[in-house]
């Protein structure tokens, strides 16, 4: 691979760096509002209703960020002292600072990647959740799922492994959270629709300021008694919004873009293809996140930023996120910029 000349720097951090591009913001221009809090805003109410449909449930609501939304889903689900299952490394036990205890009260248990990278089993789920006890015996009442695992790399779960496990929590008991931030992701990878890998999660949170080009903004999504609950939730949190319809016109106009997430795919295929060639041995991505495993990833981050390249460390690994503001051109360039193996 020969990579073009000099340029901006490539931003490889995250997906959440994508910027609105000119048709976007006149979508944001021209939306129609109103107080949301008082009385509805109806470019909001559209975007609830749109995600609602894709997801194959009842309501749904907007919130400015997915912490908050997963945040709220535990307000919901658990009362204090509760213990809630998720996946190791997930989002919402590693990089959401700890809220699940300290605000939703809580108690996290992780359970292994016994089904493939970022995937527990159903048996998982059986052999773990306490039955019966005496009073001081924790309780347990939820299990978060998360598709795809950021920290597993874009991992996806299949239809048949939620489907498995959900079906597993439901009979120990428990409900079924979904973290979706990148379900766009998953569904394109699959090639399913996005309802297909909700179907048995009571609640799901799916993210719209990642890969698909918002500037703000995630939507919680279930039944009409959990969204009423949650929108009281939100509230207290301080994420009661106005004049939100300015950000859901955003929203209306990334969901239009779900398809275009393919290219992002392609584009980080060619990047672990690329570093391979340098002699790294990328994980191969199912989705847009590369993991490259190197002896020090903060060191080797430093080395790529003063070449044009931006990415961030992942423990033992470097990571690569490929999104709608990256081109070929830019994935030709942190394939040069990377240190070569040894």
């Amino acid at each position: 691979m020969t990579a073009p000349a000099d340029g901006p720097p490539v931003d490889l951090r995250s997906d959440t760096v994508t910027r609105p591009d000119a048709r976007m913001r006149e979508a944001m221009a021209r939306a129609e509002v109103g107080d949301d809090v008082l009385d509805g805003d109806p470019t909001m109410r559209a975007l609830e209703a749109k995600v609602a449909a894709l997801l194959g449930t009842e309501a749904a609501l907007w919130v400015p960020s997915g912490s908050m939304g997963n945040l709220i889903a535990l307000f919901v689900h658990l009362d204090r002292g509760d213990r809630f299952l998720a996946p190791d490394r997930a989002h919402i036990l590693d990089m959401e600072l700890g809220t699940a205890a300290w605000l939703a009260g809580g108690m996290p248990r992780p359970l292994p990647w016994t089904a493939g990278p970022g995937v527990p089993s159903p048996s998982d789920i059986g052999r773990t959740v306490t039955r019966g006890g005496p009073y001081f015996t924790l309780r347990d009442r939820l299990l978060c799922l998360e598709n795809t695992h950021n920290a597993a790399g874009g991992t996806v779960t299949t239809p048949e492994q939620h489907r498995g496990l959900t079906g597993a929590a439901h009979e120990a008991g428990l409900s079924v959270h979904l973290d979706g931030a990148r379900l766009w992701n998953a569904a394109v990878a699959l090639g399913v629709r996005p309802a297909d890998l909700v179907a048995g999660a009571d609640t799901v949170q799916v993210c719209l300021s990642k890969g698909l080009g918002a500037p703000v903004g995630s939507v919680l999504a279930g039944d009409t008694e959990f969204v009423r609950a949650a929108r009281r939730v939100r509230k207290m949190l301080g994420g009661g919004v106005r004049q939100g319809g300015v950000l859901a016109a955003a929203g209306l106009v990334a969901l239009e873009r779900v398809d275009r997430l393919a290219t992002d795919h392609d584009h980080a295929r060619l990047l672990a293809a690329g570093l391979a060639e340098r002699g790294r041995k990328a994980v191969a991505p199912q989705t847009n996140i590369v993991m490259v495993p190197v002896d020090d990833p903060p060191a080797t981050v430093r080395v790529l930023a003063t070449r044009g390249v931006l990415a961030v460390p992942a423990a033992a690994a470097v990571r690569m996120v490929t999104h709608c503001d990256v081109t070929r051109r830019d994935i030709l360039r942190a394939v040069d910029a990377f240190p070569p193996s040894g």
